[in-house]
């Protein structure tokens, strides 16, 4: 009979082995199911909840950026040679993941030698997340090298160098006080400032990814090139500059003045081919130099003419058909007007000058006289197209407009000391600008710096292209007067035979007034001498302006500007191969 069980029969060994696969299946496909499922919520954190910010925060973590730096424009002269240029210069640049350990002994020393701020220095060498951080820029090459070989000697890594152009002043200070100069990172004065916009550029730069301080081959990776600056021509000659330059800086020395400026212009396009200011300074060590020194006095200061004012004077009244040159005109000793005395500059009874006398013998007295045809009115109409009173709009931040009184508010006792030239304040440029109208023949040509054209950081457009031109005495006036201006330089009848240039007829004026001294805005007993001309004078080519504030001892314009005046125009003739004309010299009457 067969057996009879109440339960199940025991498992065998192989079943058990049969059942043991199939558990570990169902755990696996289990522990699958769990991954999956948790990379399928990750997805979805990741796409559909916050993308944008888990993206942002990737790329944070993985994207360097580098710095690609713009090539500066240069500032070049009239024929092209280098003002301000730029030479090879390096960034110094660290890699935090290398330096953040010897960060505070890095930072000691990068800011030692390279005078860059220790704190800055320190946090920028222990920045996370990043391998790249520049500690200074512009360095002098040489400099760069020597920093960087000291470092690998002690042994500190991480620190790399890259090119970065340092801008650089090859003449020191030839022009300096036109061209600015720059600090580490922005212009801080002069064309460099004013035309930043054409001489910057743009840095460039480069985005990449990294990942475990390398960068990812595939990975994302972008570059801006820099675009580089545009070059800037001025009108300035170097050359003729430096000339001047010297002139200016040795006739300072001589009479211990307190400063002076030259210009020479191109009587014919008021092109302003030298422009010295004195004392200047070495653009390459700008910080070194004395805040007053580093500005262009010639635009930015204010002063009296002075007697150089008096062939203003005469030209509108001439053009007016009020006078001639040889008009007689008695000149007393003294002048009484209202409640002051006008006098001349030397001692004298009763005499008989004629026009052309009382501008050869700089006659404020005679001047006066003769300006009594003329209402306040009248007389400042025609200081104003001369250019007085308004800027030149040259080019340079700071110009001042000079002062001069409207001639409506006018008083009669203004005008007499306006007419030769005291109660009445210019810039060197405006009086410069102003001379050189009777050289080109009454036509006022405004005075530029820039060839071609360019663009002022106010959106002024200015430079040869857009100069005026606009008449203000006619022809004839403008060559009476200066046969005038021939006898101021005759050693017989003039006072400034020291102006003569050998060779050439020379047409000047000189001039002194009382200087107001910028502390008390009063006169301080000190004067501002100078000397305006052009020559040839029957063929101007160049108009030279010299003004030399506070000469110490007896120094009148003559004597201080006259010889000034000689030696540039006589450069600027021989360096432009200008021949002499062969003219006869003036021969008006200057007594009757």
């Amino acid at each position: 009979m067969p057996h009879e069980t109440n339960g199940p029969a025991p498992r065998s060994r192989t079943d058990a082995r049969r059942a043991s696969p199939r558990l570990r299946l169902r755990i696996g496909l289990v522990l699958i199911a769990m991954v999956l499922s948790f990379f399928g919520a990750r997805l979805v954190q990741l796409q559909g909840i916050d993308p944008k910010s888990y993206a942002a925060m990737a790329a944070a973590e993985s994207v360097e950026n580098v710095i690609l730096p713009a090539e500066r424009g240069d500032i070049l002269d009239r024929n092209g040679l280098p003002l301000a240029d730029s030479i090879h210069g390096k960034m110094v640049v660290a890699d935090p993941y290398m330096t953040t350990d010897d960060a505070p002994a890095l930072a000691t020393l990068l800011s030692q030698r390279l005078d860059i701020d220790y704190f800055t220095t320190l946090t920028r060498l222990r920045k996370e997340g990043t391998r790249y951080q520049y500690l200074a820029r512009r360095v002098p090459s040489t400099l760069a090298n020597d920093v960087l070989a000291e470092l690998r000697e002690a042994g500190y890594k991480g620190i790399t160098l890259e090119d970065d152009p340092i801008r650089d002043y090859p003449g020191d200070d030839v022009a300096a006080n036109l061209l600015g100069f720059m600090g580490t990172d922005e212009p801080l004065g002069g064309f460099e400032r004013t035309f930043n916009a054409q001489l910057a550029g743009t840095d460039g730069k480069a985005r990449y990814q990294s990942g475990g301080g390398n960068r990812i081959p595939l990975g994302e990776s972008t570059v801006v090139p820099a675009r580089n600056g545009t070059p800037l021509t001025t009108t300035i000659d170097q050359d003729l500059q430096w000339f001047t330059q010297r002139v200016l800086n040795q006739t300072l020395k001589q009479y211990r003045a307190k400063s002076g400026s030259i210009i020479v212009m191109d009587s014919r396009t008021g092109e302003i081919m030298a422009l010295a200011d004195g004392p200047t300074f070495n653009a390459n060590k700008a910080l070194d130099a004395d805040e007053d020194d580093l500005g262009s006095r010639a635009i930015n200061d204010a002063y009296e003419p002075g007697s150089v004012e008096k062939v203003l004077t005469a030209a509108a009244l001439i053009d007016a058909g009020k006078v001639t040159p040889r008009t007689r005109i008695r000149v007393p000793s003294s002048l009484a007007r209202q409640d002051r005395v006008i006098g001349d500059w030397f001692d004298h009874g009763n005499i008989r000058l004629t026009l052309a006398g009382v501008i050869a013998k700089s006659s404020n007295i005679g001047t006066v006289l003769a300006a009594d045809a003329f209402s306040p009115v009248d007389l400042v109409g025609y200081l104003q197209k001369f250019g007085l009173g308004q800027r030149t709009d040259i080019g340079m931040r700071g110009e001042t407009p000079g002062i001069l009184t409207p001639g409506d508010v006018m008083t009669s006792q203004q005008k007499d000391r306006v007419a030769f030239g005291q109660s009445v304040s210019v810039n060197v440029v405006q009086m410069a600008a102003a001379v050189n109208t009777i050289a080109n023949g009454g036509v006022r040509v405004s005075p530029s710096l820039i060839k071609g054209s360019a663009t002022t950081e106010d959106g002024t457009v200015v430079g040869t292209d857009v100069a005026t031109r606009t008449r203000v005495v006619s022809e004839k006036a403008a060559r009476q007067t200066a046969k005038m201006m021939e006898r101021v330089v005759d050693e017989n009848v003039g006072v400034a035979p020291r102006a003569q240039v050998p060779g050439y007829l020379v047409a000047g004026k000189t001039g002194t007034a009382q200087r107001v001294a910028p502390e008390c805005g009063c006169y301080d007993g000190s004067t501002s001498v100078s000397f305006g001309g052009f020559a040839p004078a029957d063929d101007p080519r160049f108009t030279v302006y010299v003004v030399v504030h506070a000469p110490q001892g007896e120094a009148g314009g003559g004597s201080v500007g006259g010889p000034a005046f000689s030696r540039v125009m006589g450069y600027a003739l021989g360096r432009y191969r200008v021949p002499p004309t062969g003219g006869k010299p003036s021969r008006l009457p200057v007594e009757w």
